[in-house]
């Protein structure tokens, strides 16, 4: 005869309480082999989604150019907006900042941007500091050299993607 326990962590059960037990719980233990097989199946997936999606993979702009961005916008704002909103062009309308004018105008670097800024082309006047001729130049506000780089990779950066809510 079996002694009784009366300690809680006893793990004994009769026979009788096992098959009630089983007649309860059905066959669990076949389907417990099915829910590791898919376990096994979608797991790799799942964590290379995971992986791919996260963070770590994809970290978030930093702060510098973030402040980068919004100082290029403002710069664009003020000096800009007037002739091109949203990166079109008012005066020329083949000749806005989308990528597809930009290429086909032969404007594809930040550096041709910069150097079409500074001393200005056809009916775009120039904004820099020492632009010449003349004629060719603002008669307003001039820009000093750093922000006209500046606007040139906002430009650039913008054109890439497709002008997206500018104000």
């Amino acid at each position: 005869m079996r002694p009784l326990s009366v300690t809680p962590s006893s793990n004994y059960c009769s026979p009788a309480t096992q098959r009630k037990r089983m007649r309860i719980l059905g066959d669990y233990g076949n389907w417990r082999k099915e829910e590791v097989k898919l376990l096994k199946l979608l797991g790799p997936p799942l964590v290379a989604a995971v992986v791919a999606l996260s963070p770590i993979s994809n970290p978030p702009v930093s702060m510098g150019e973030t402040v980068d961005v919004d100082k290029g916008g403002s710069l664009f704002s003020r000096a800009c907006i007037g002739c091109h909103a949203a990166g079109g062009n008012i005066i020329q309308p083949g000749a806005t900042l989308f990528s597809k004018d930009l290429q086909r105008n032969g404007v594809e670097t930040e550096e041709e941007i910069y150097r079409i800024t500074y001393y200005g082309k056809g009916r775009m006047p120039g904004f820099g500091e020492n632009c010449t001729p003349r004629g060719q130049c603002t008669f307003g506000p001039r820009l000093r050299e750093d922000e006209i780089r500046l606007l040139a990779e906002f430009v650039k950066s913008q054109a890439e993607q497709g002008w997206p809510n500018v104000e």
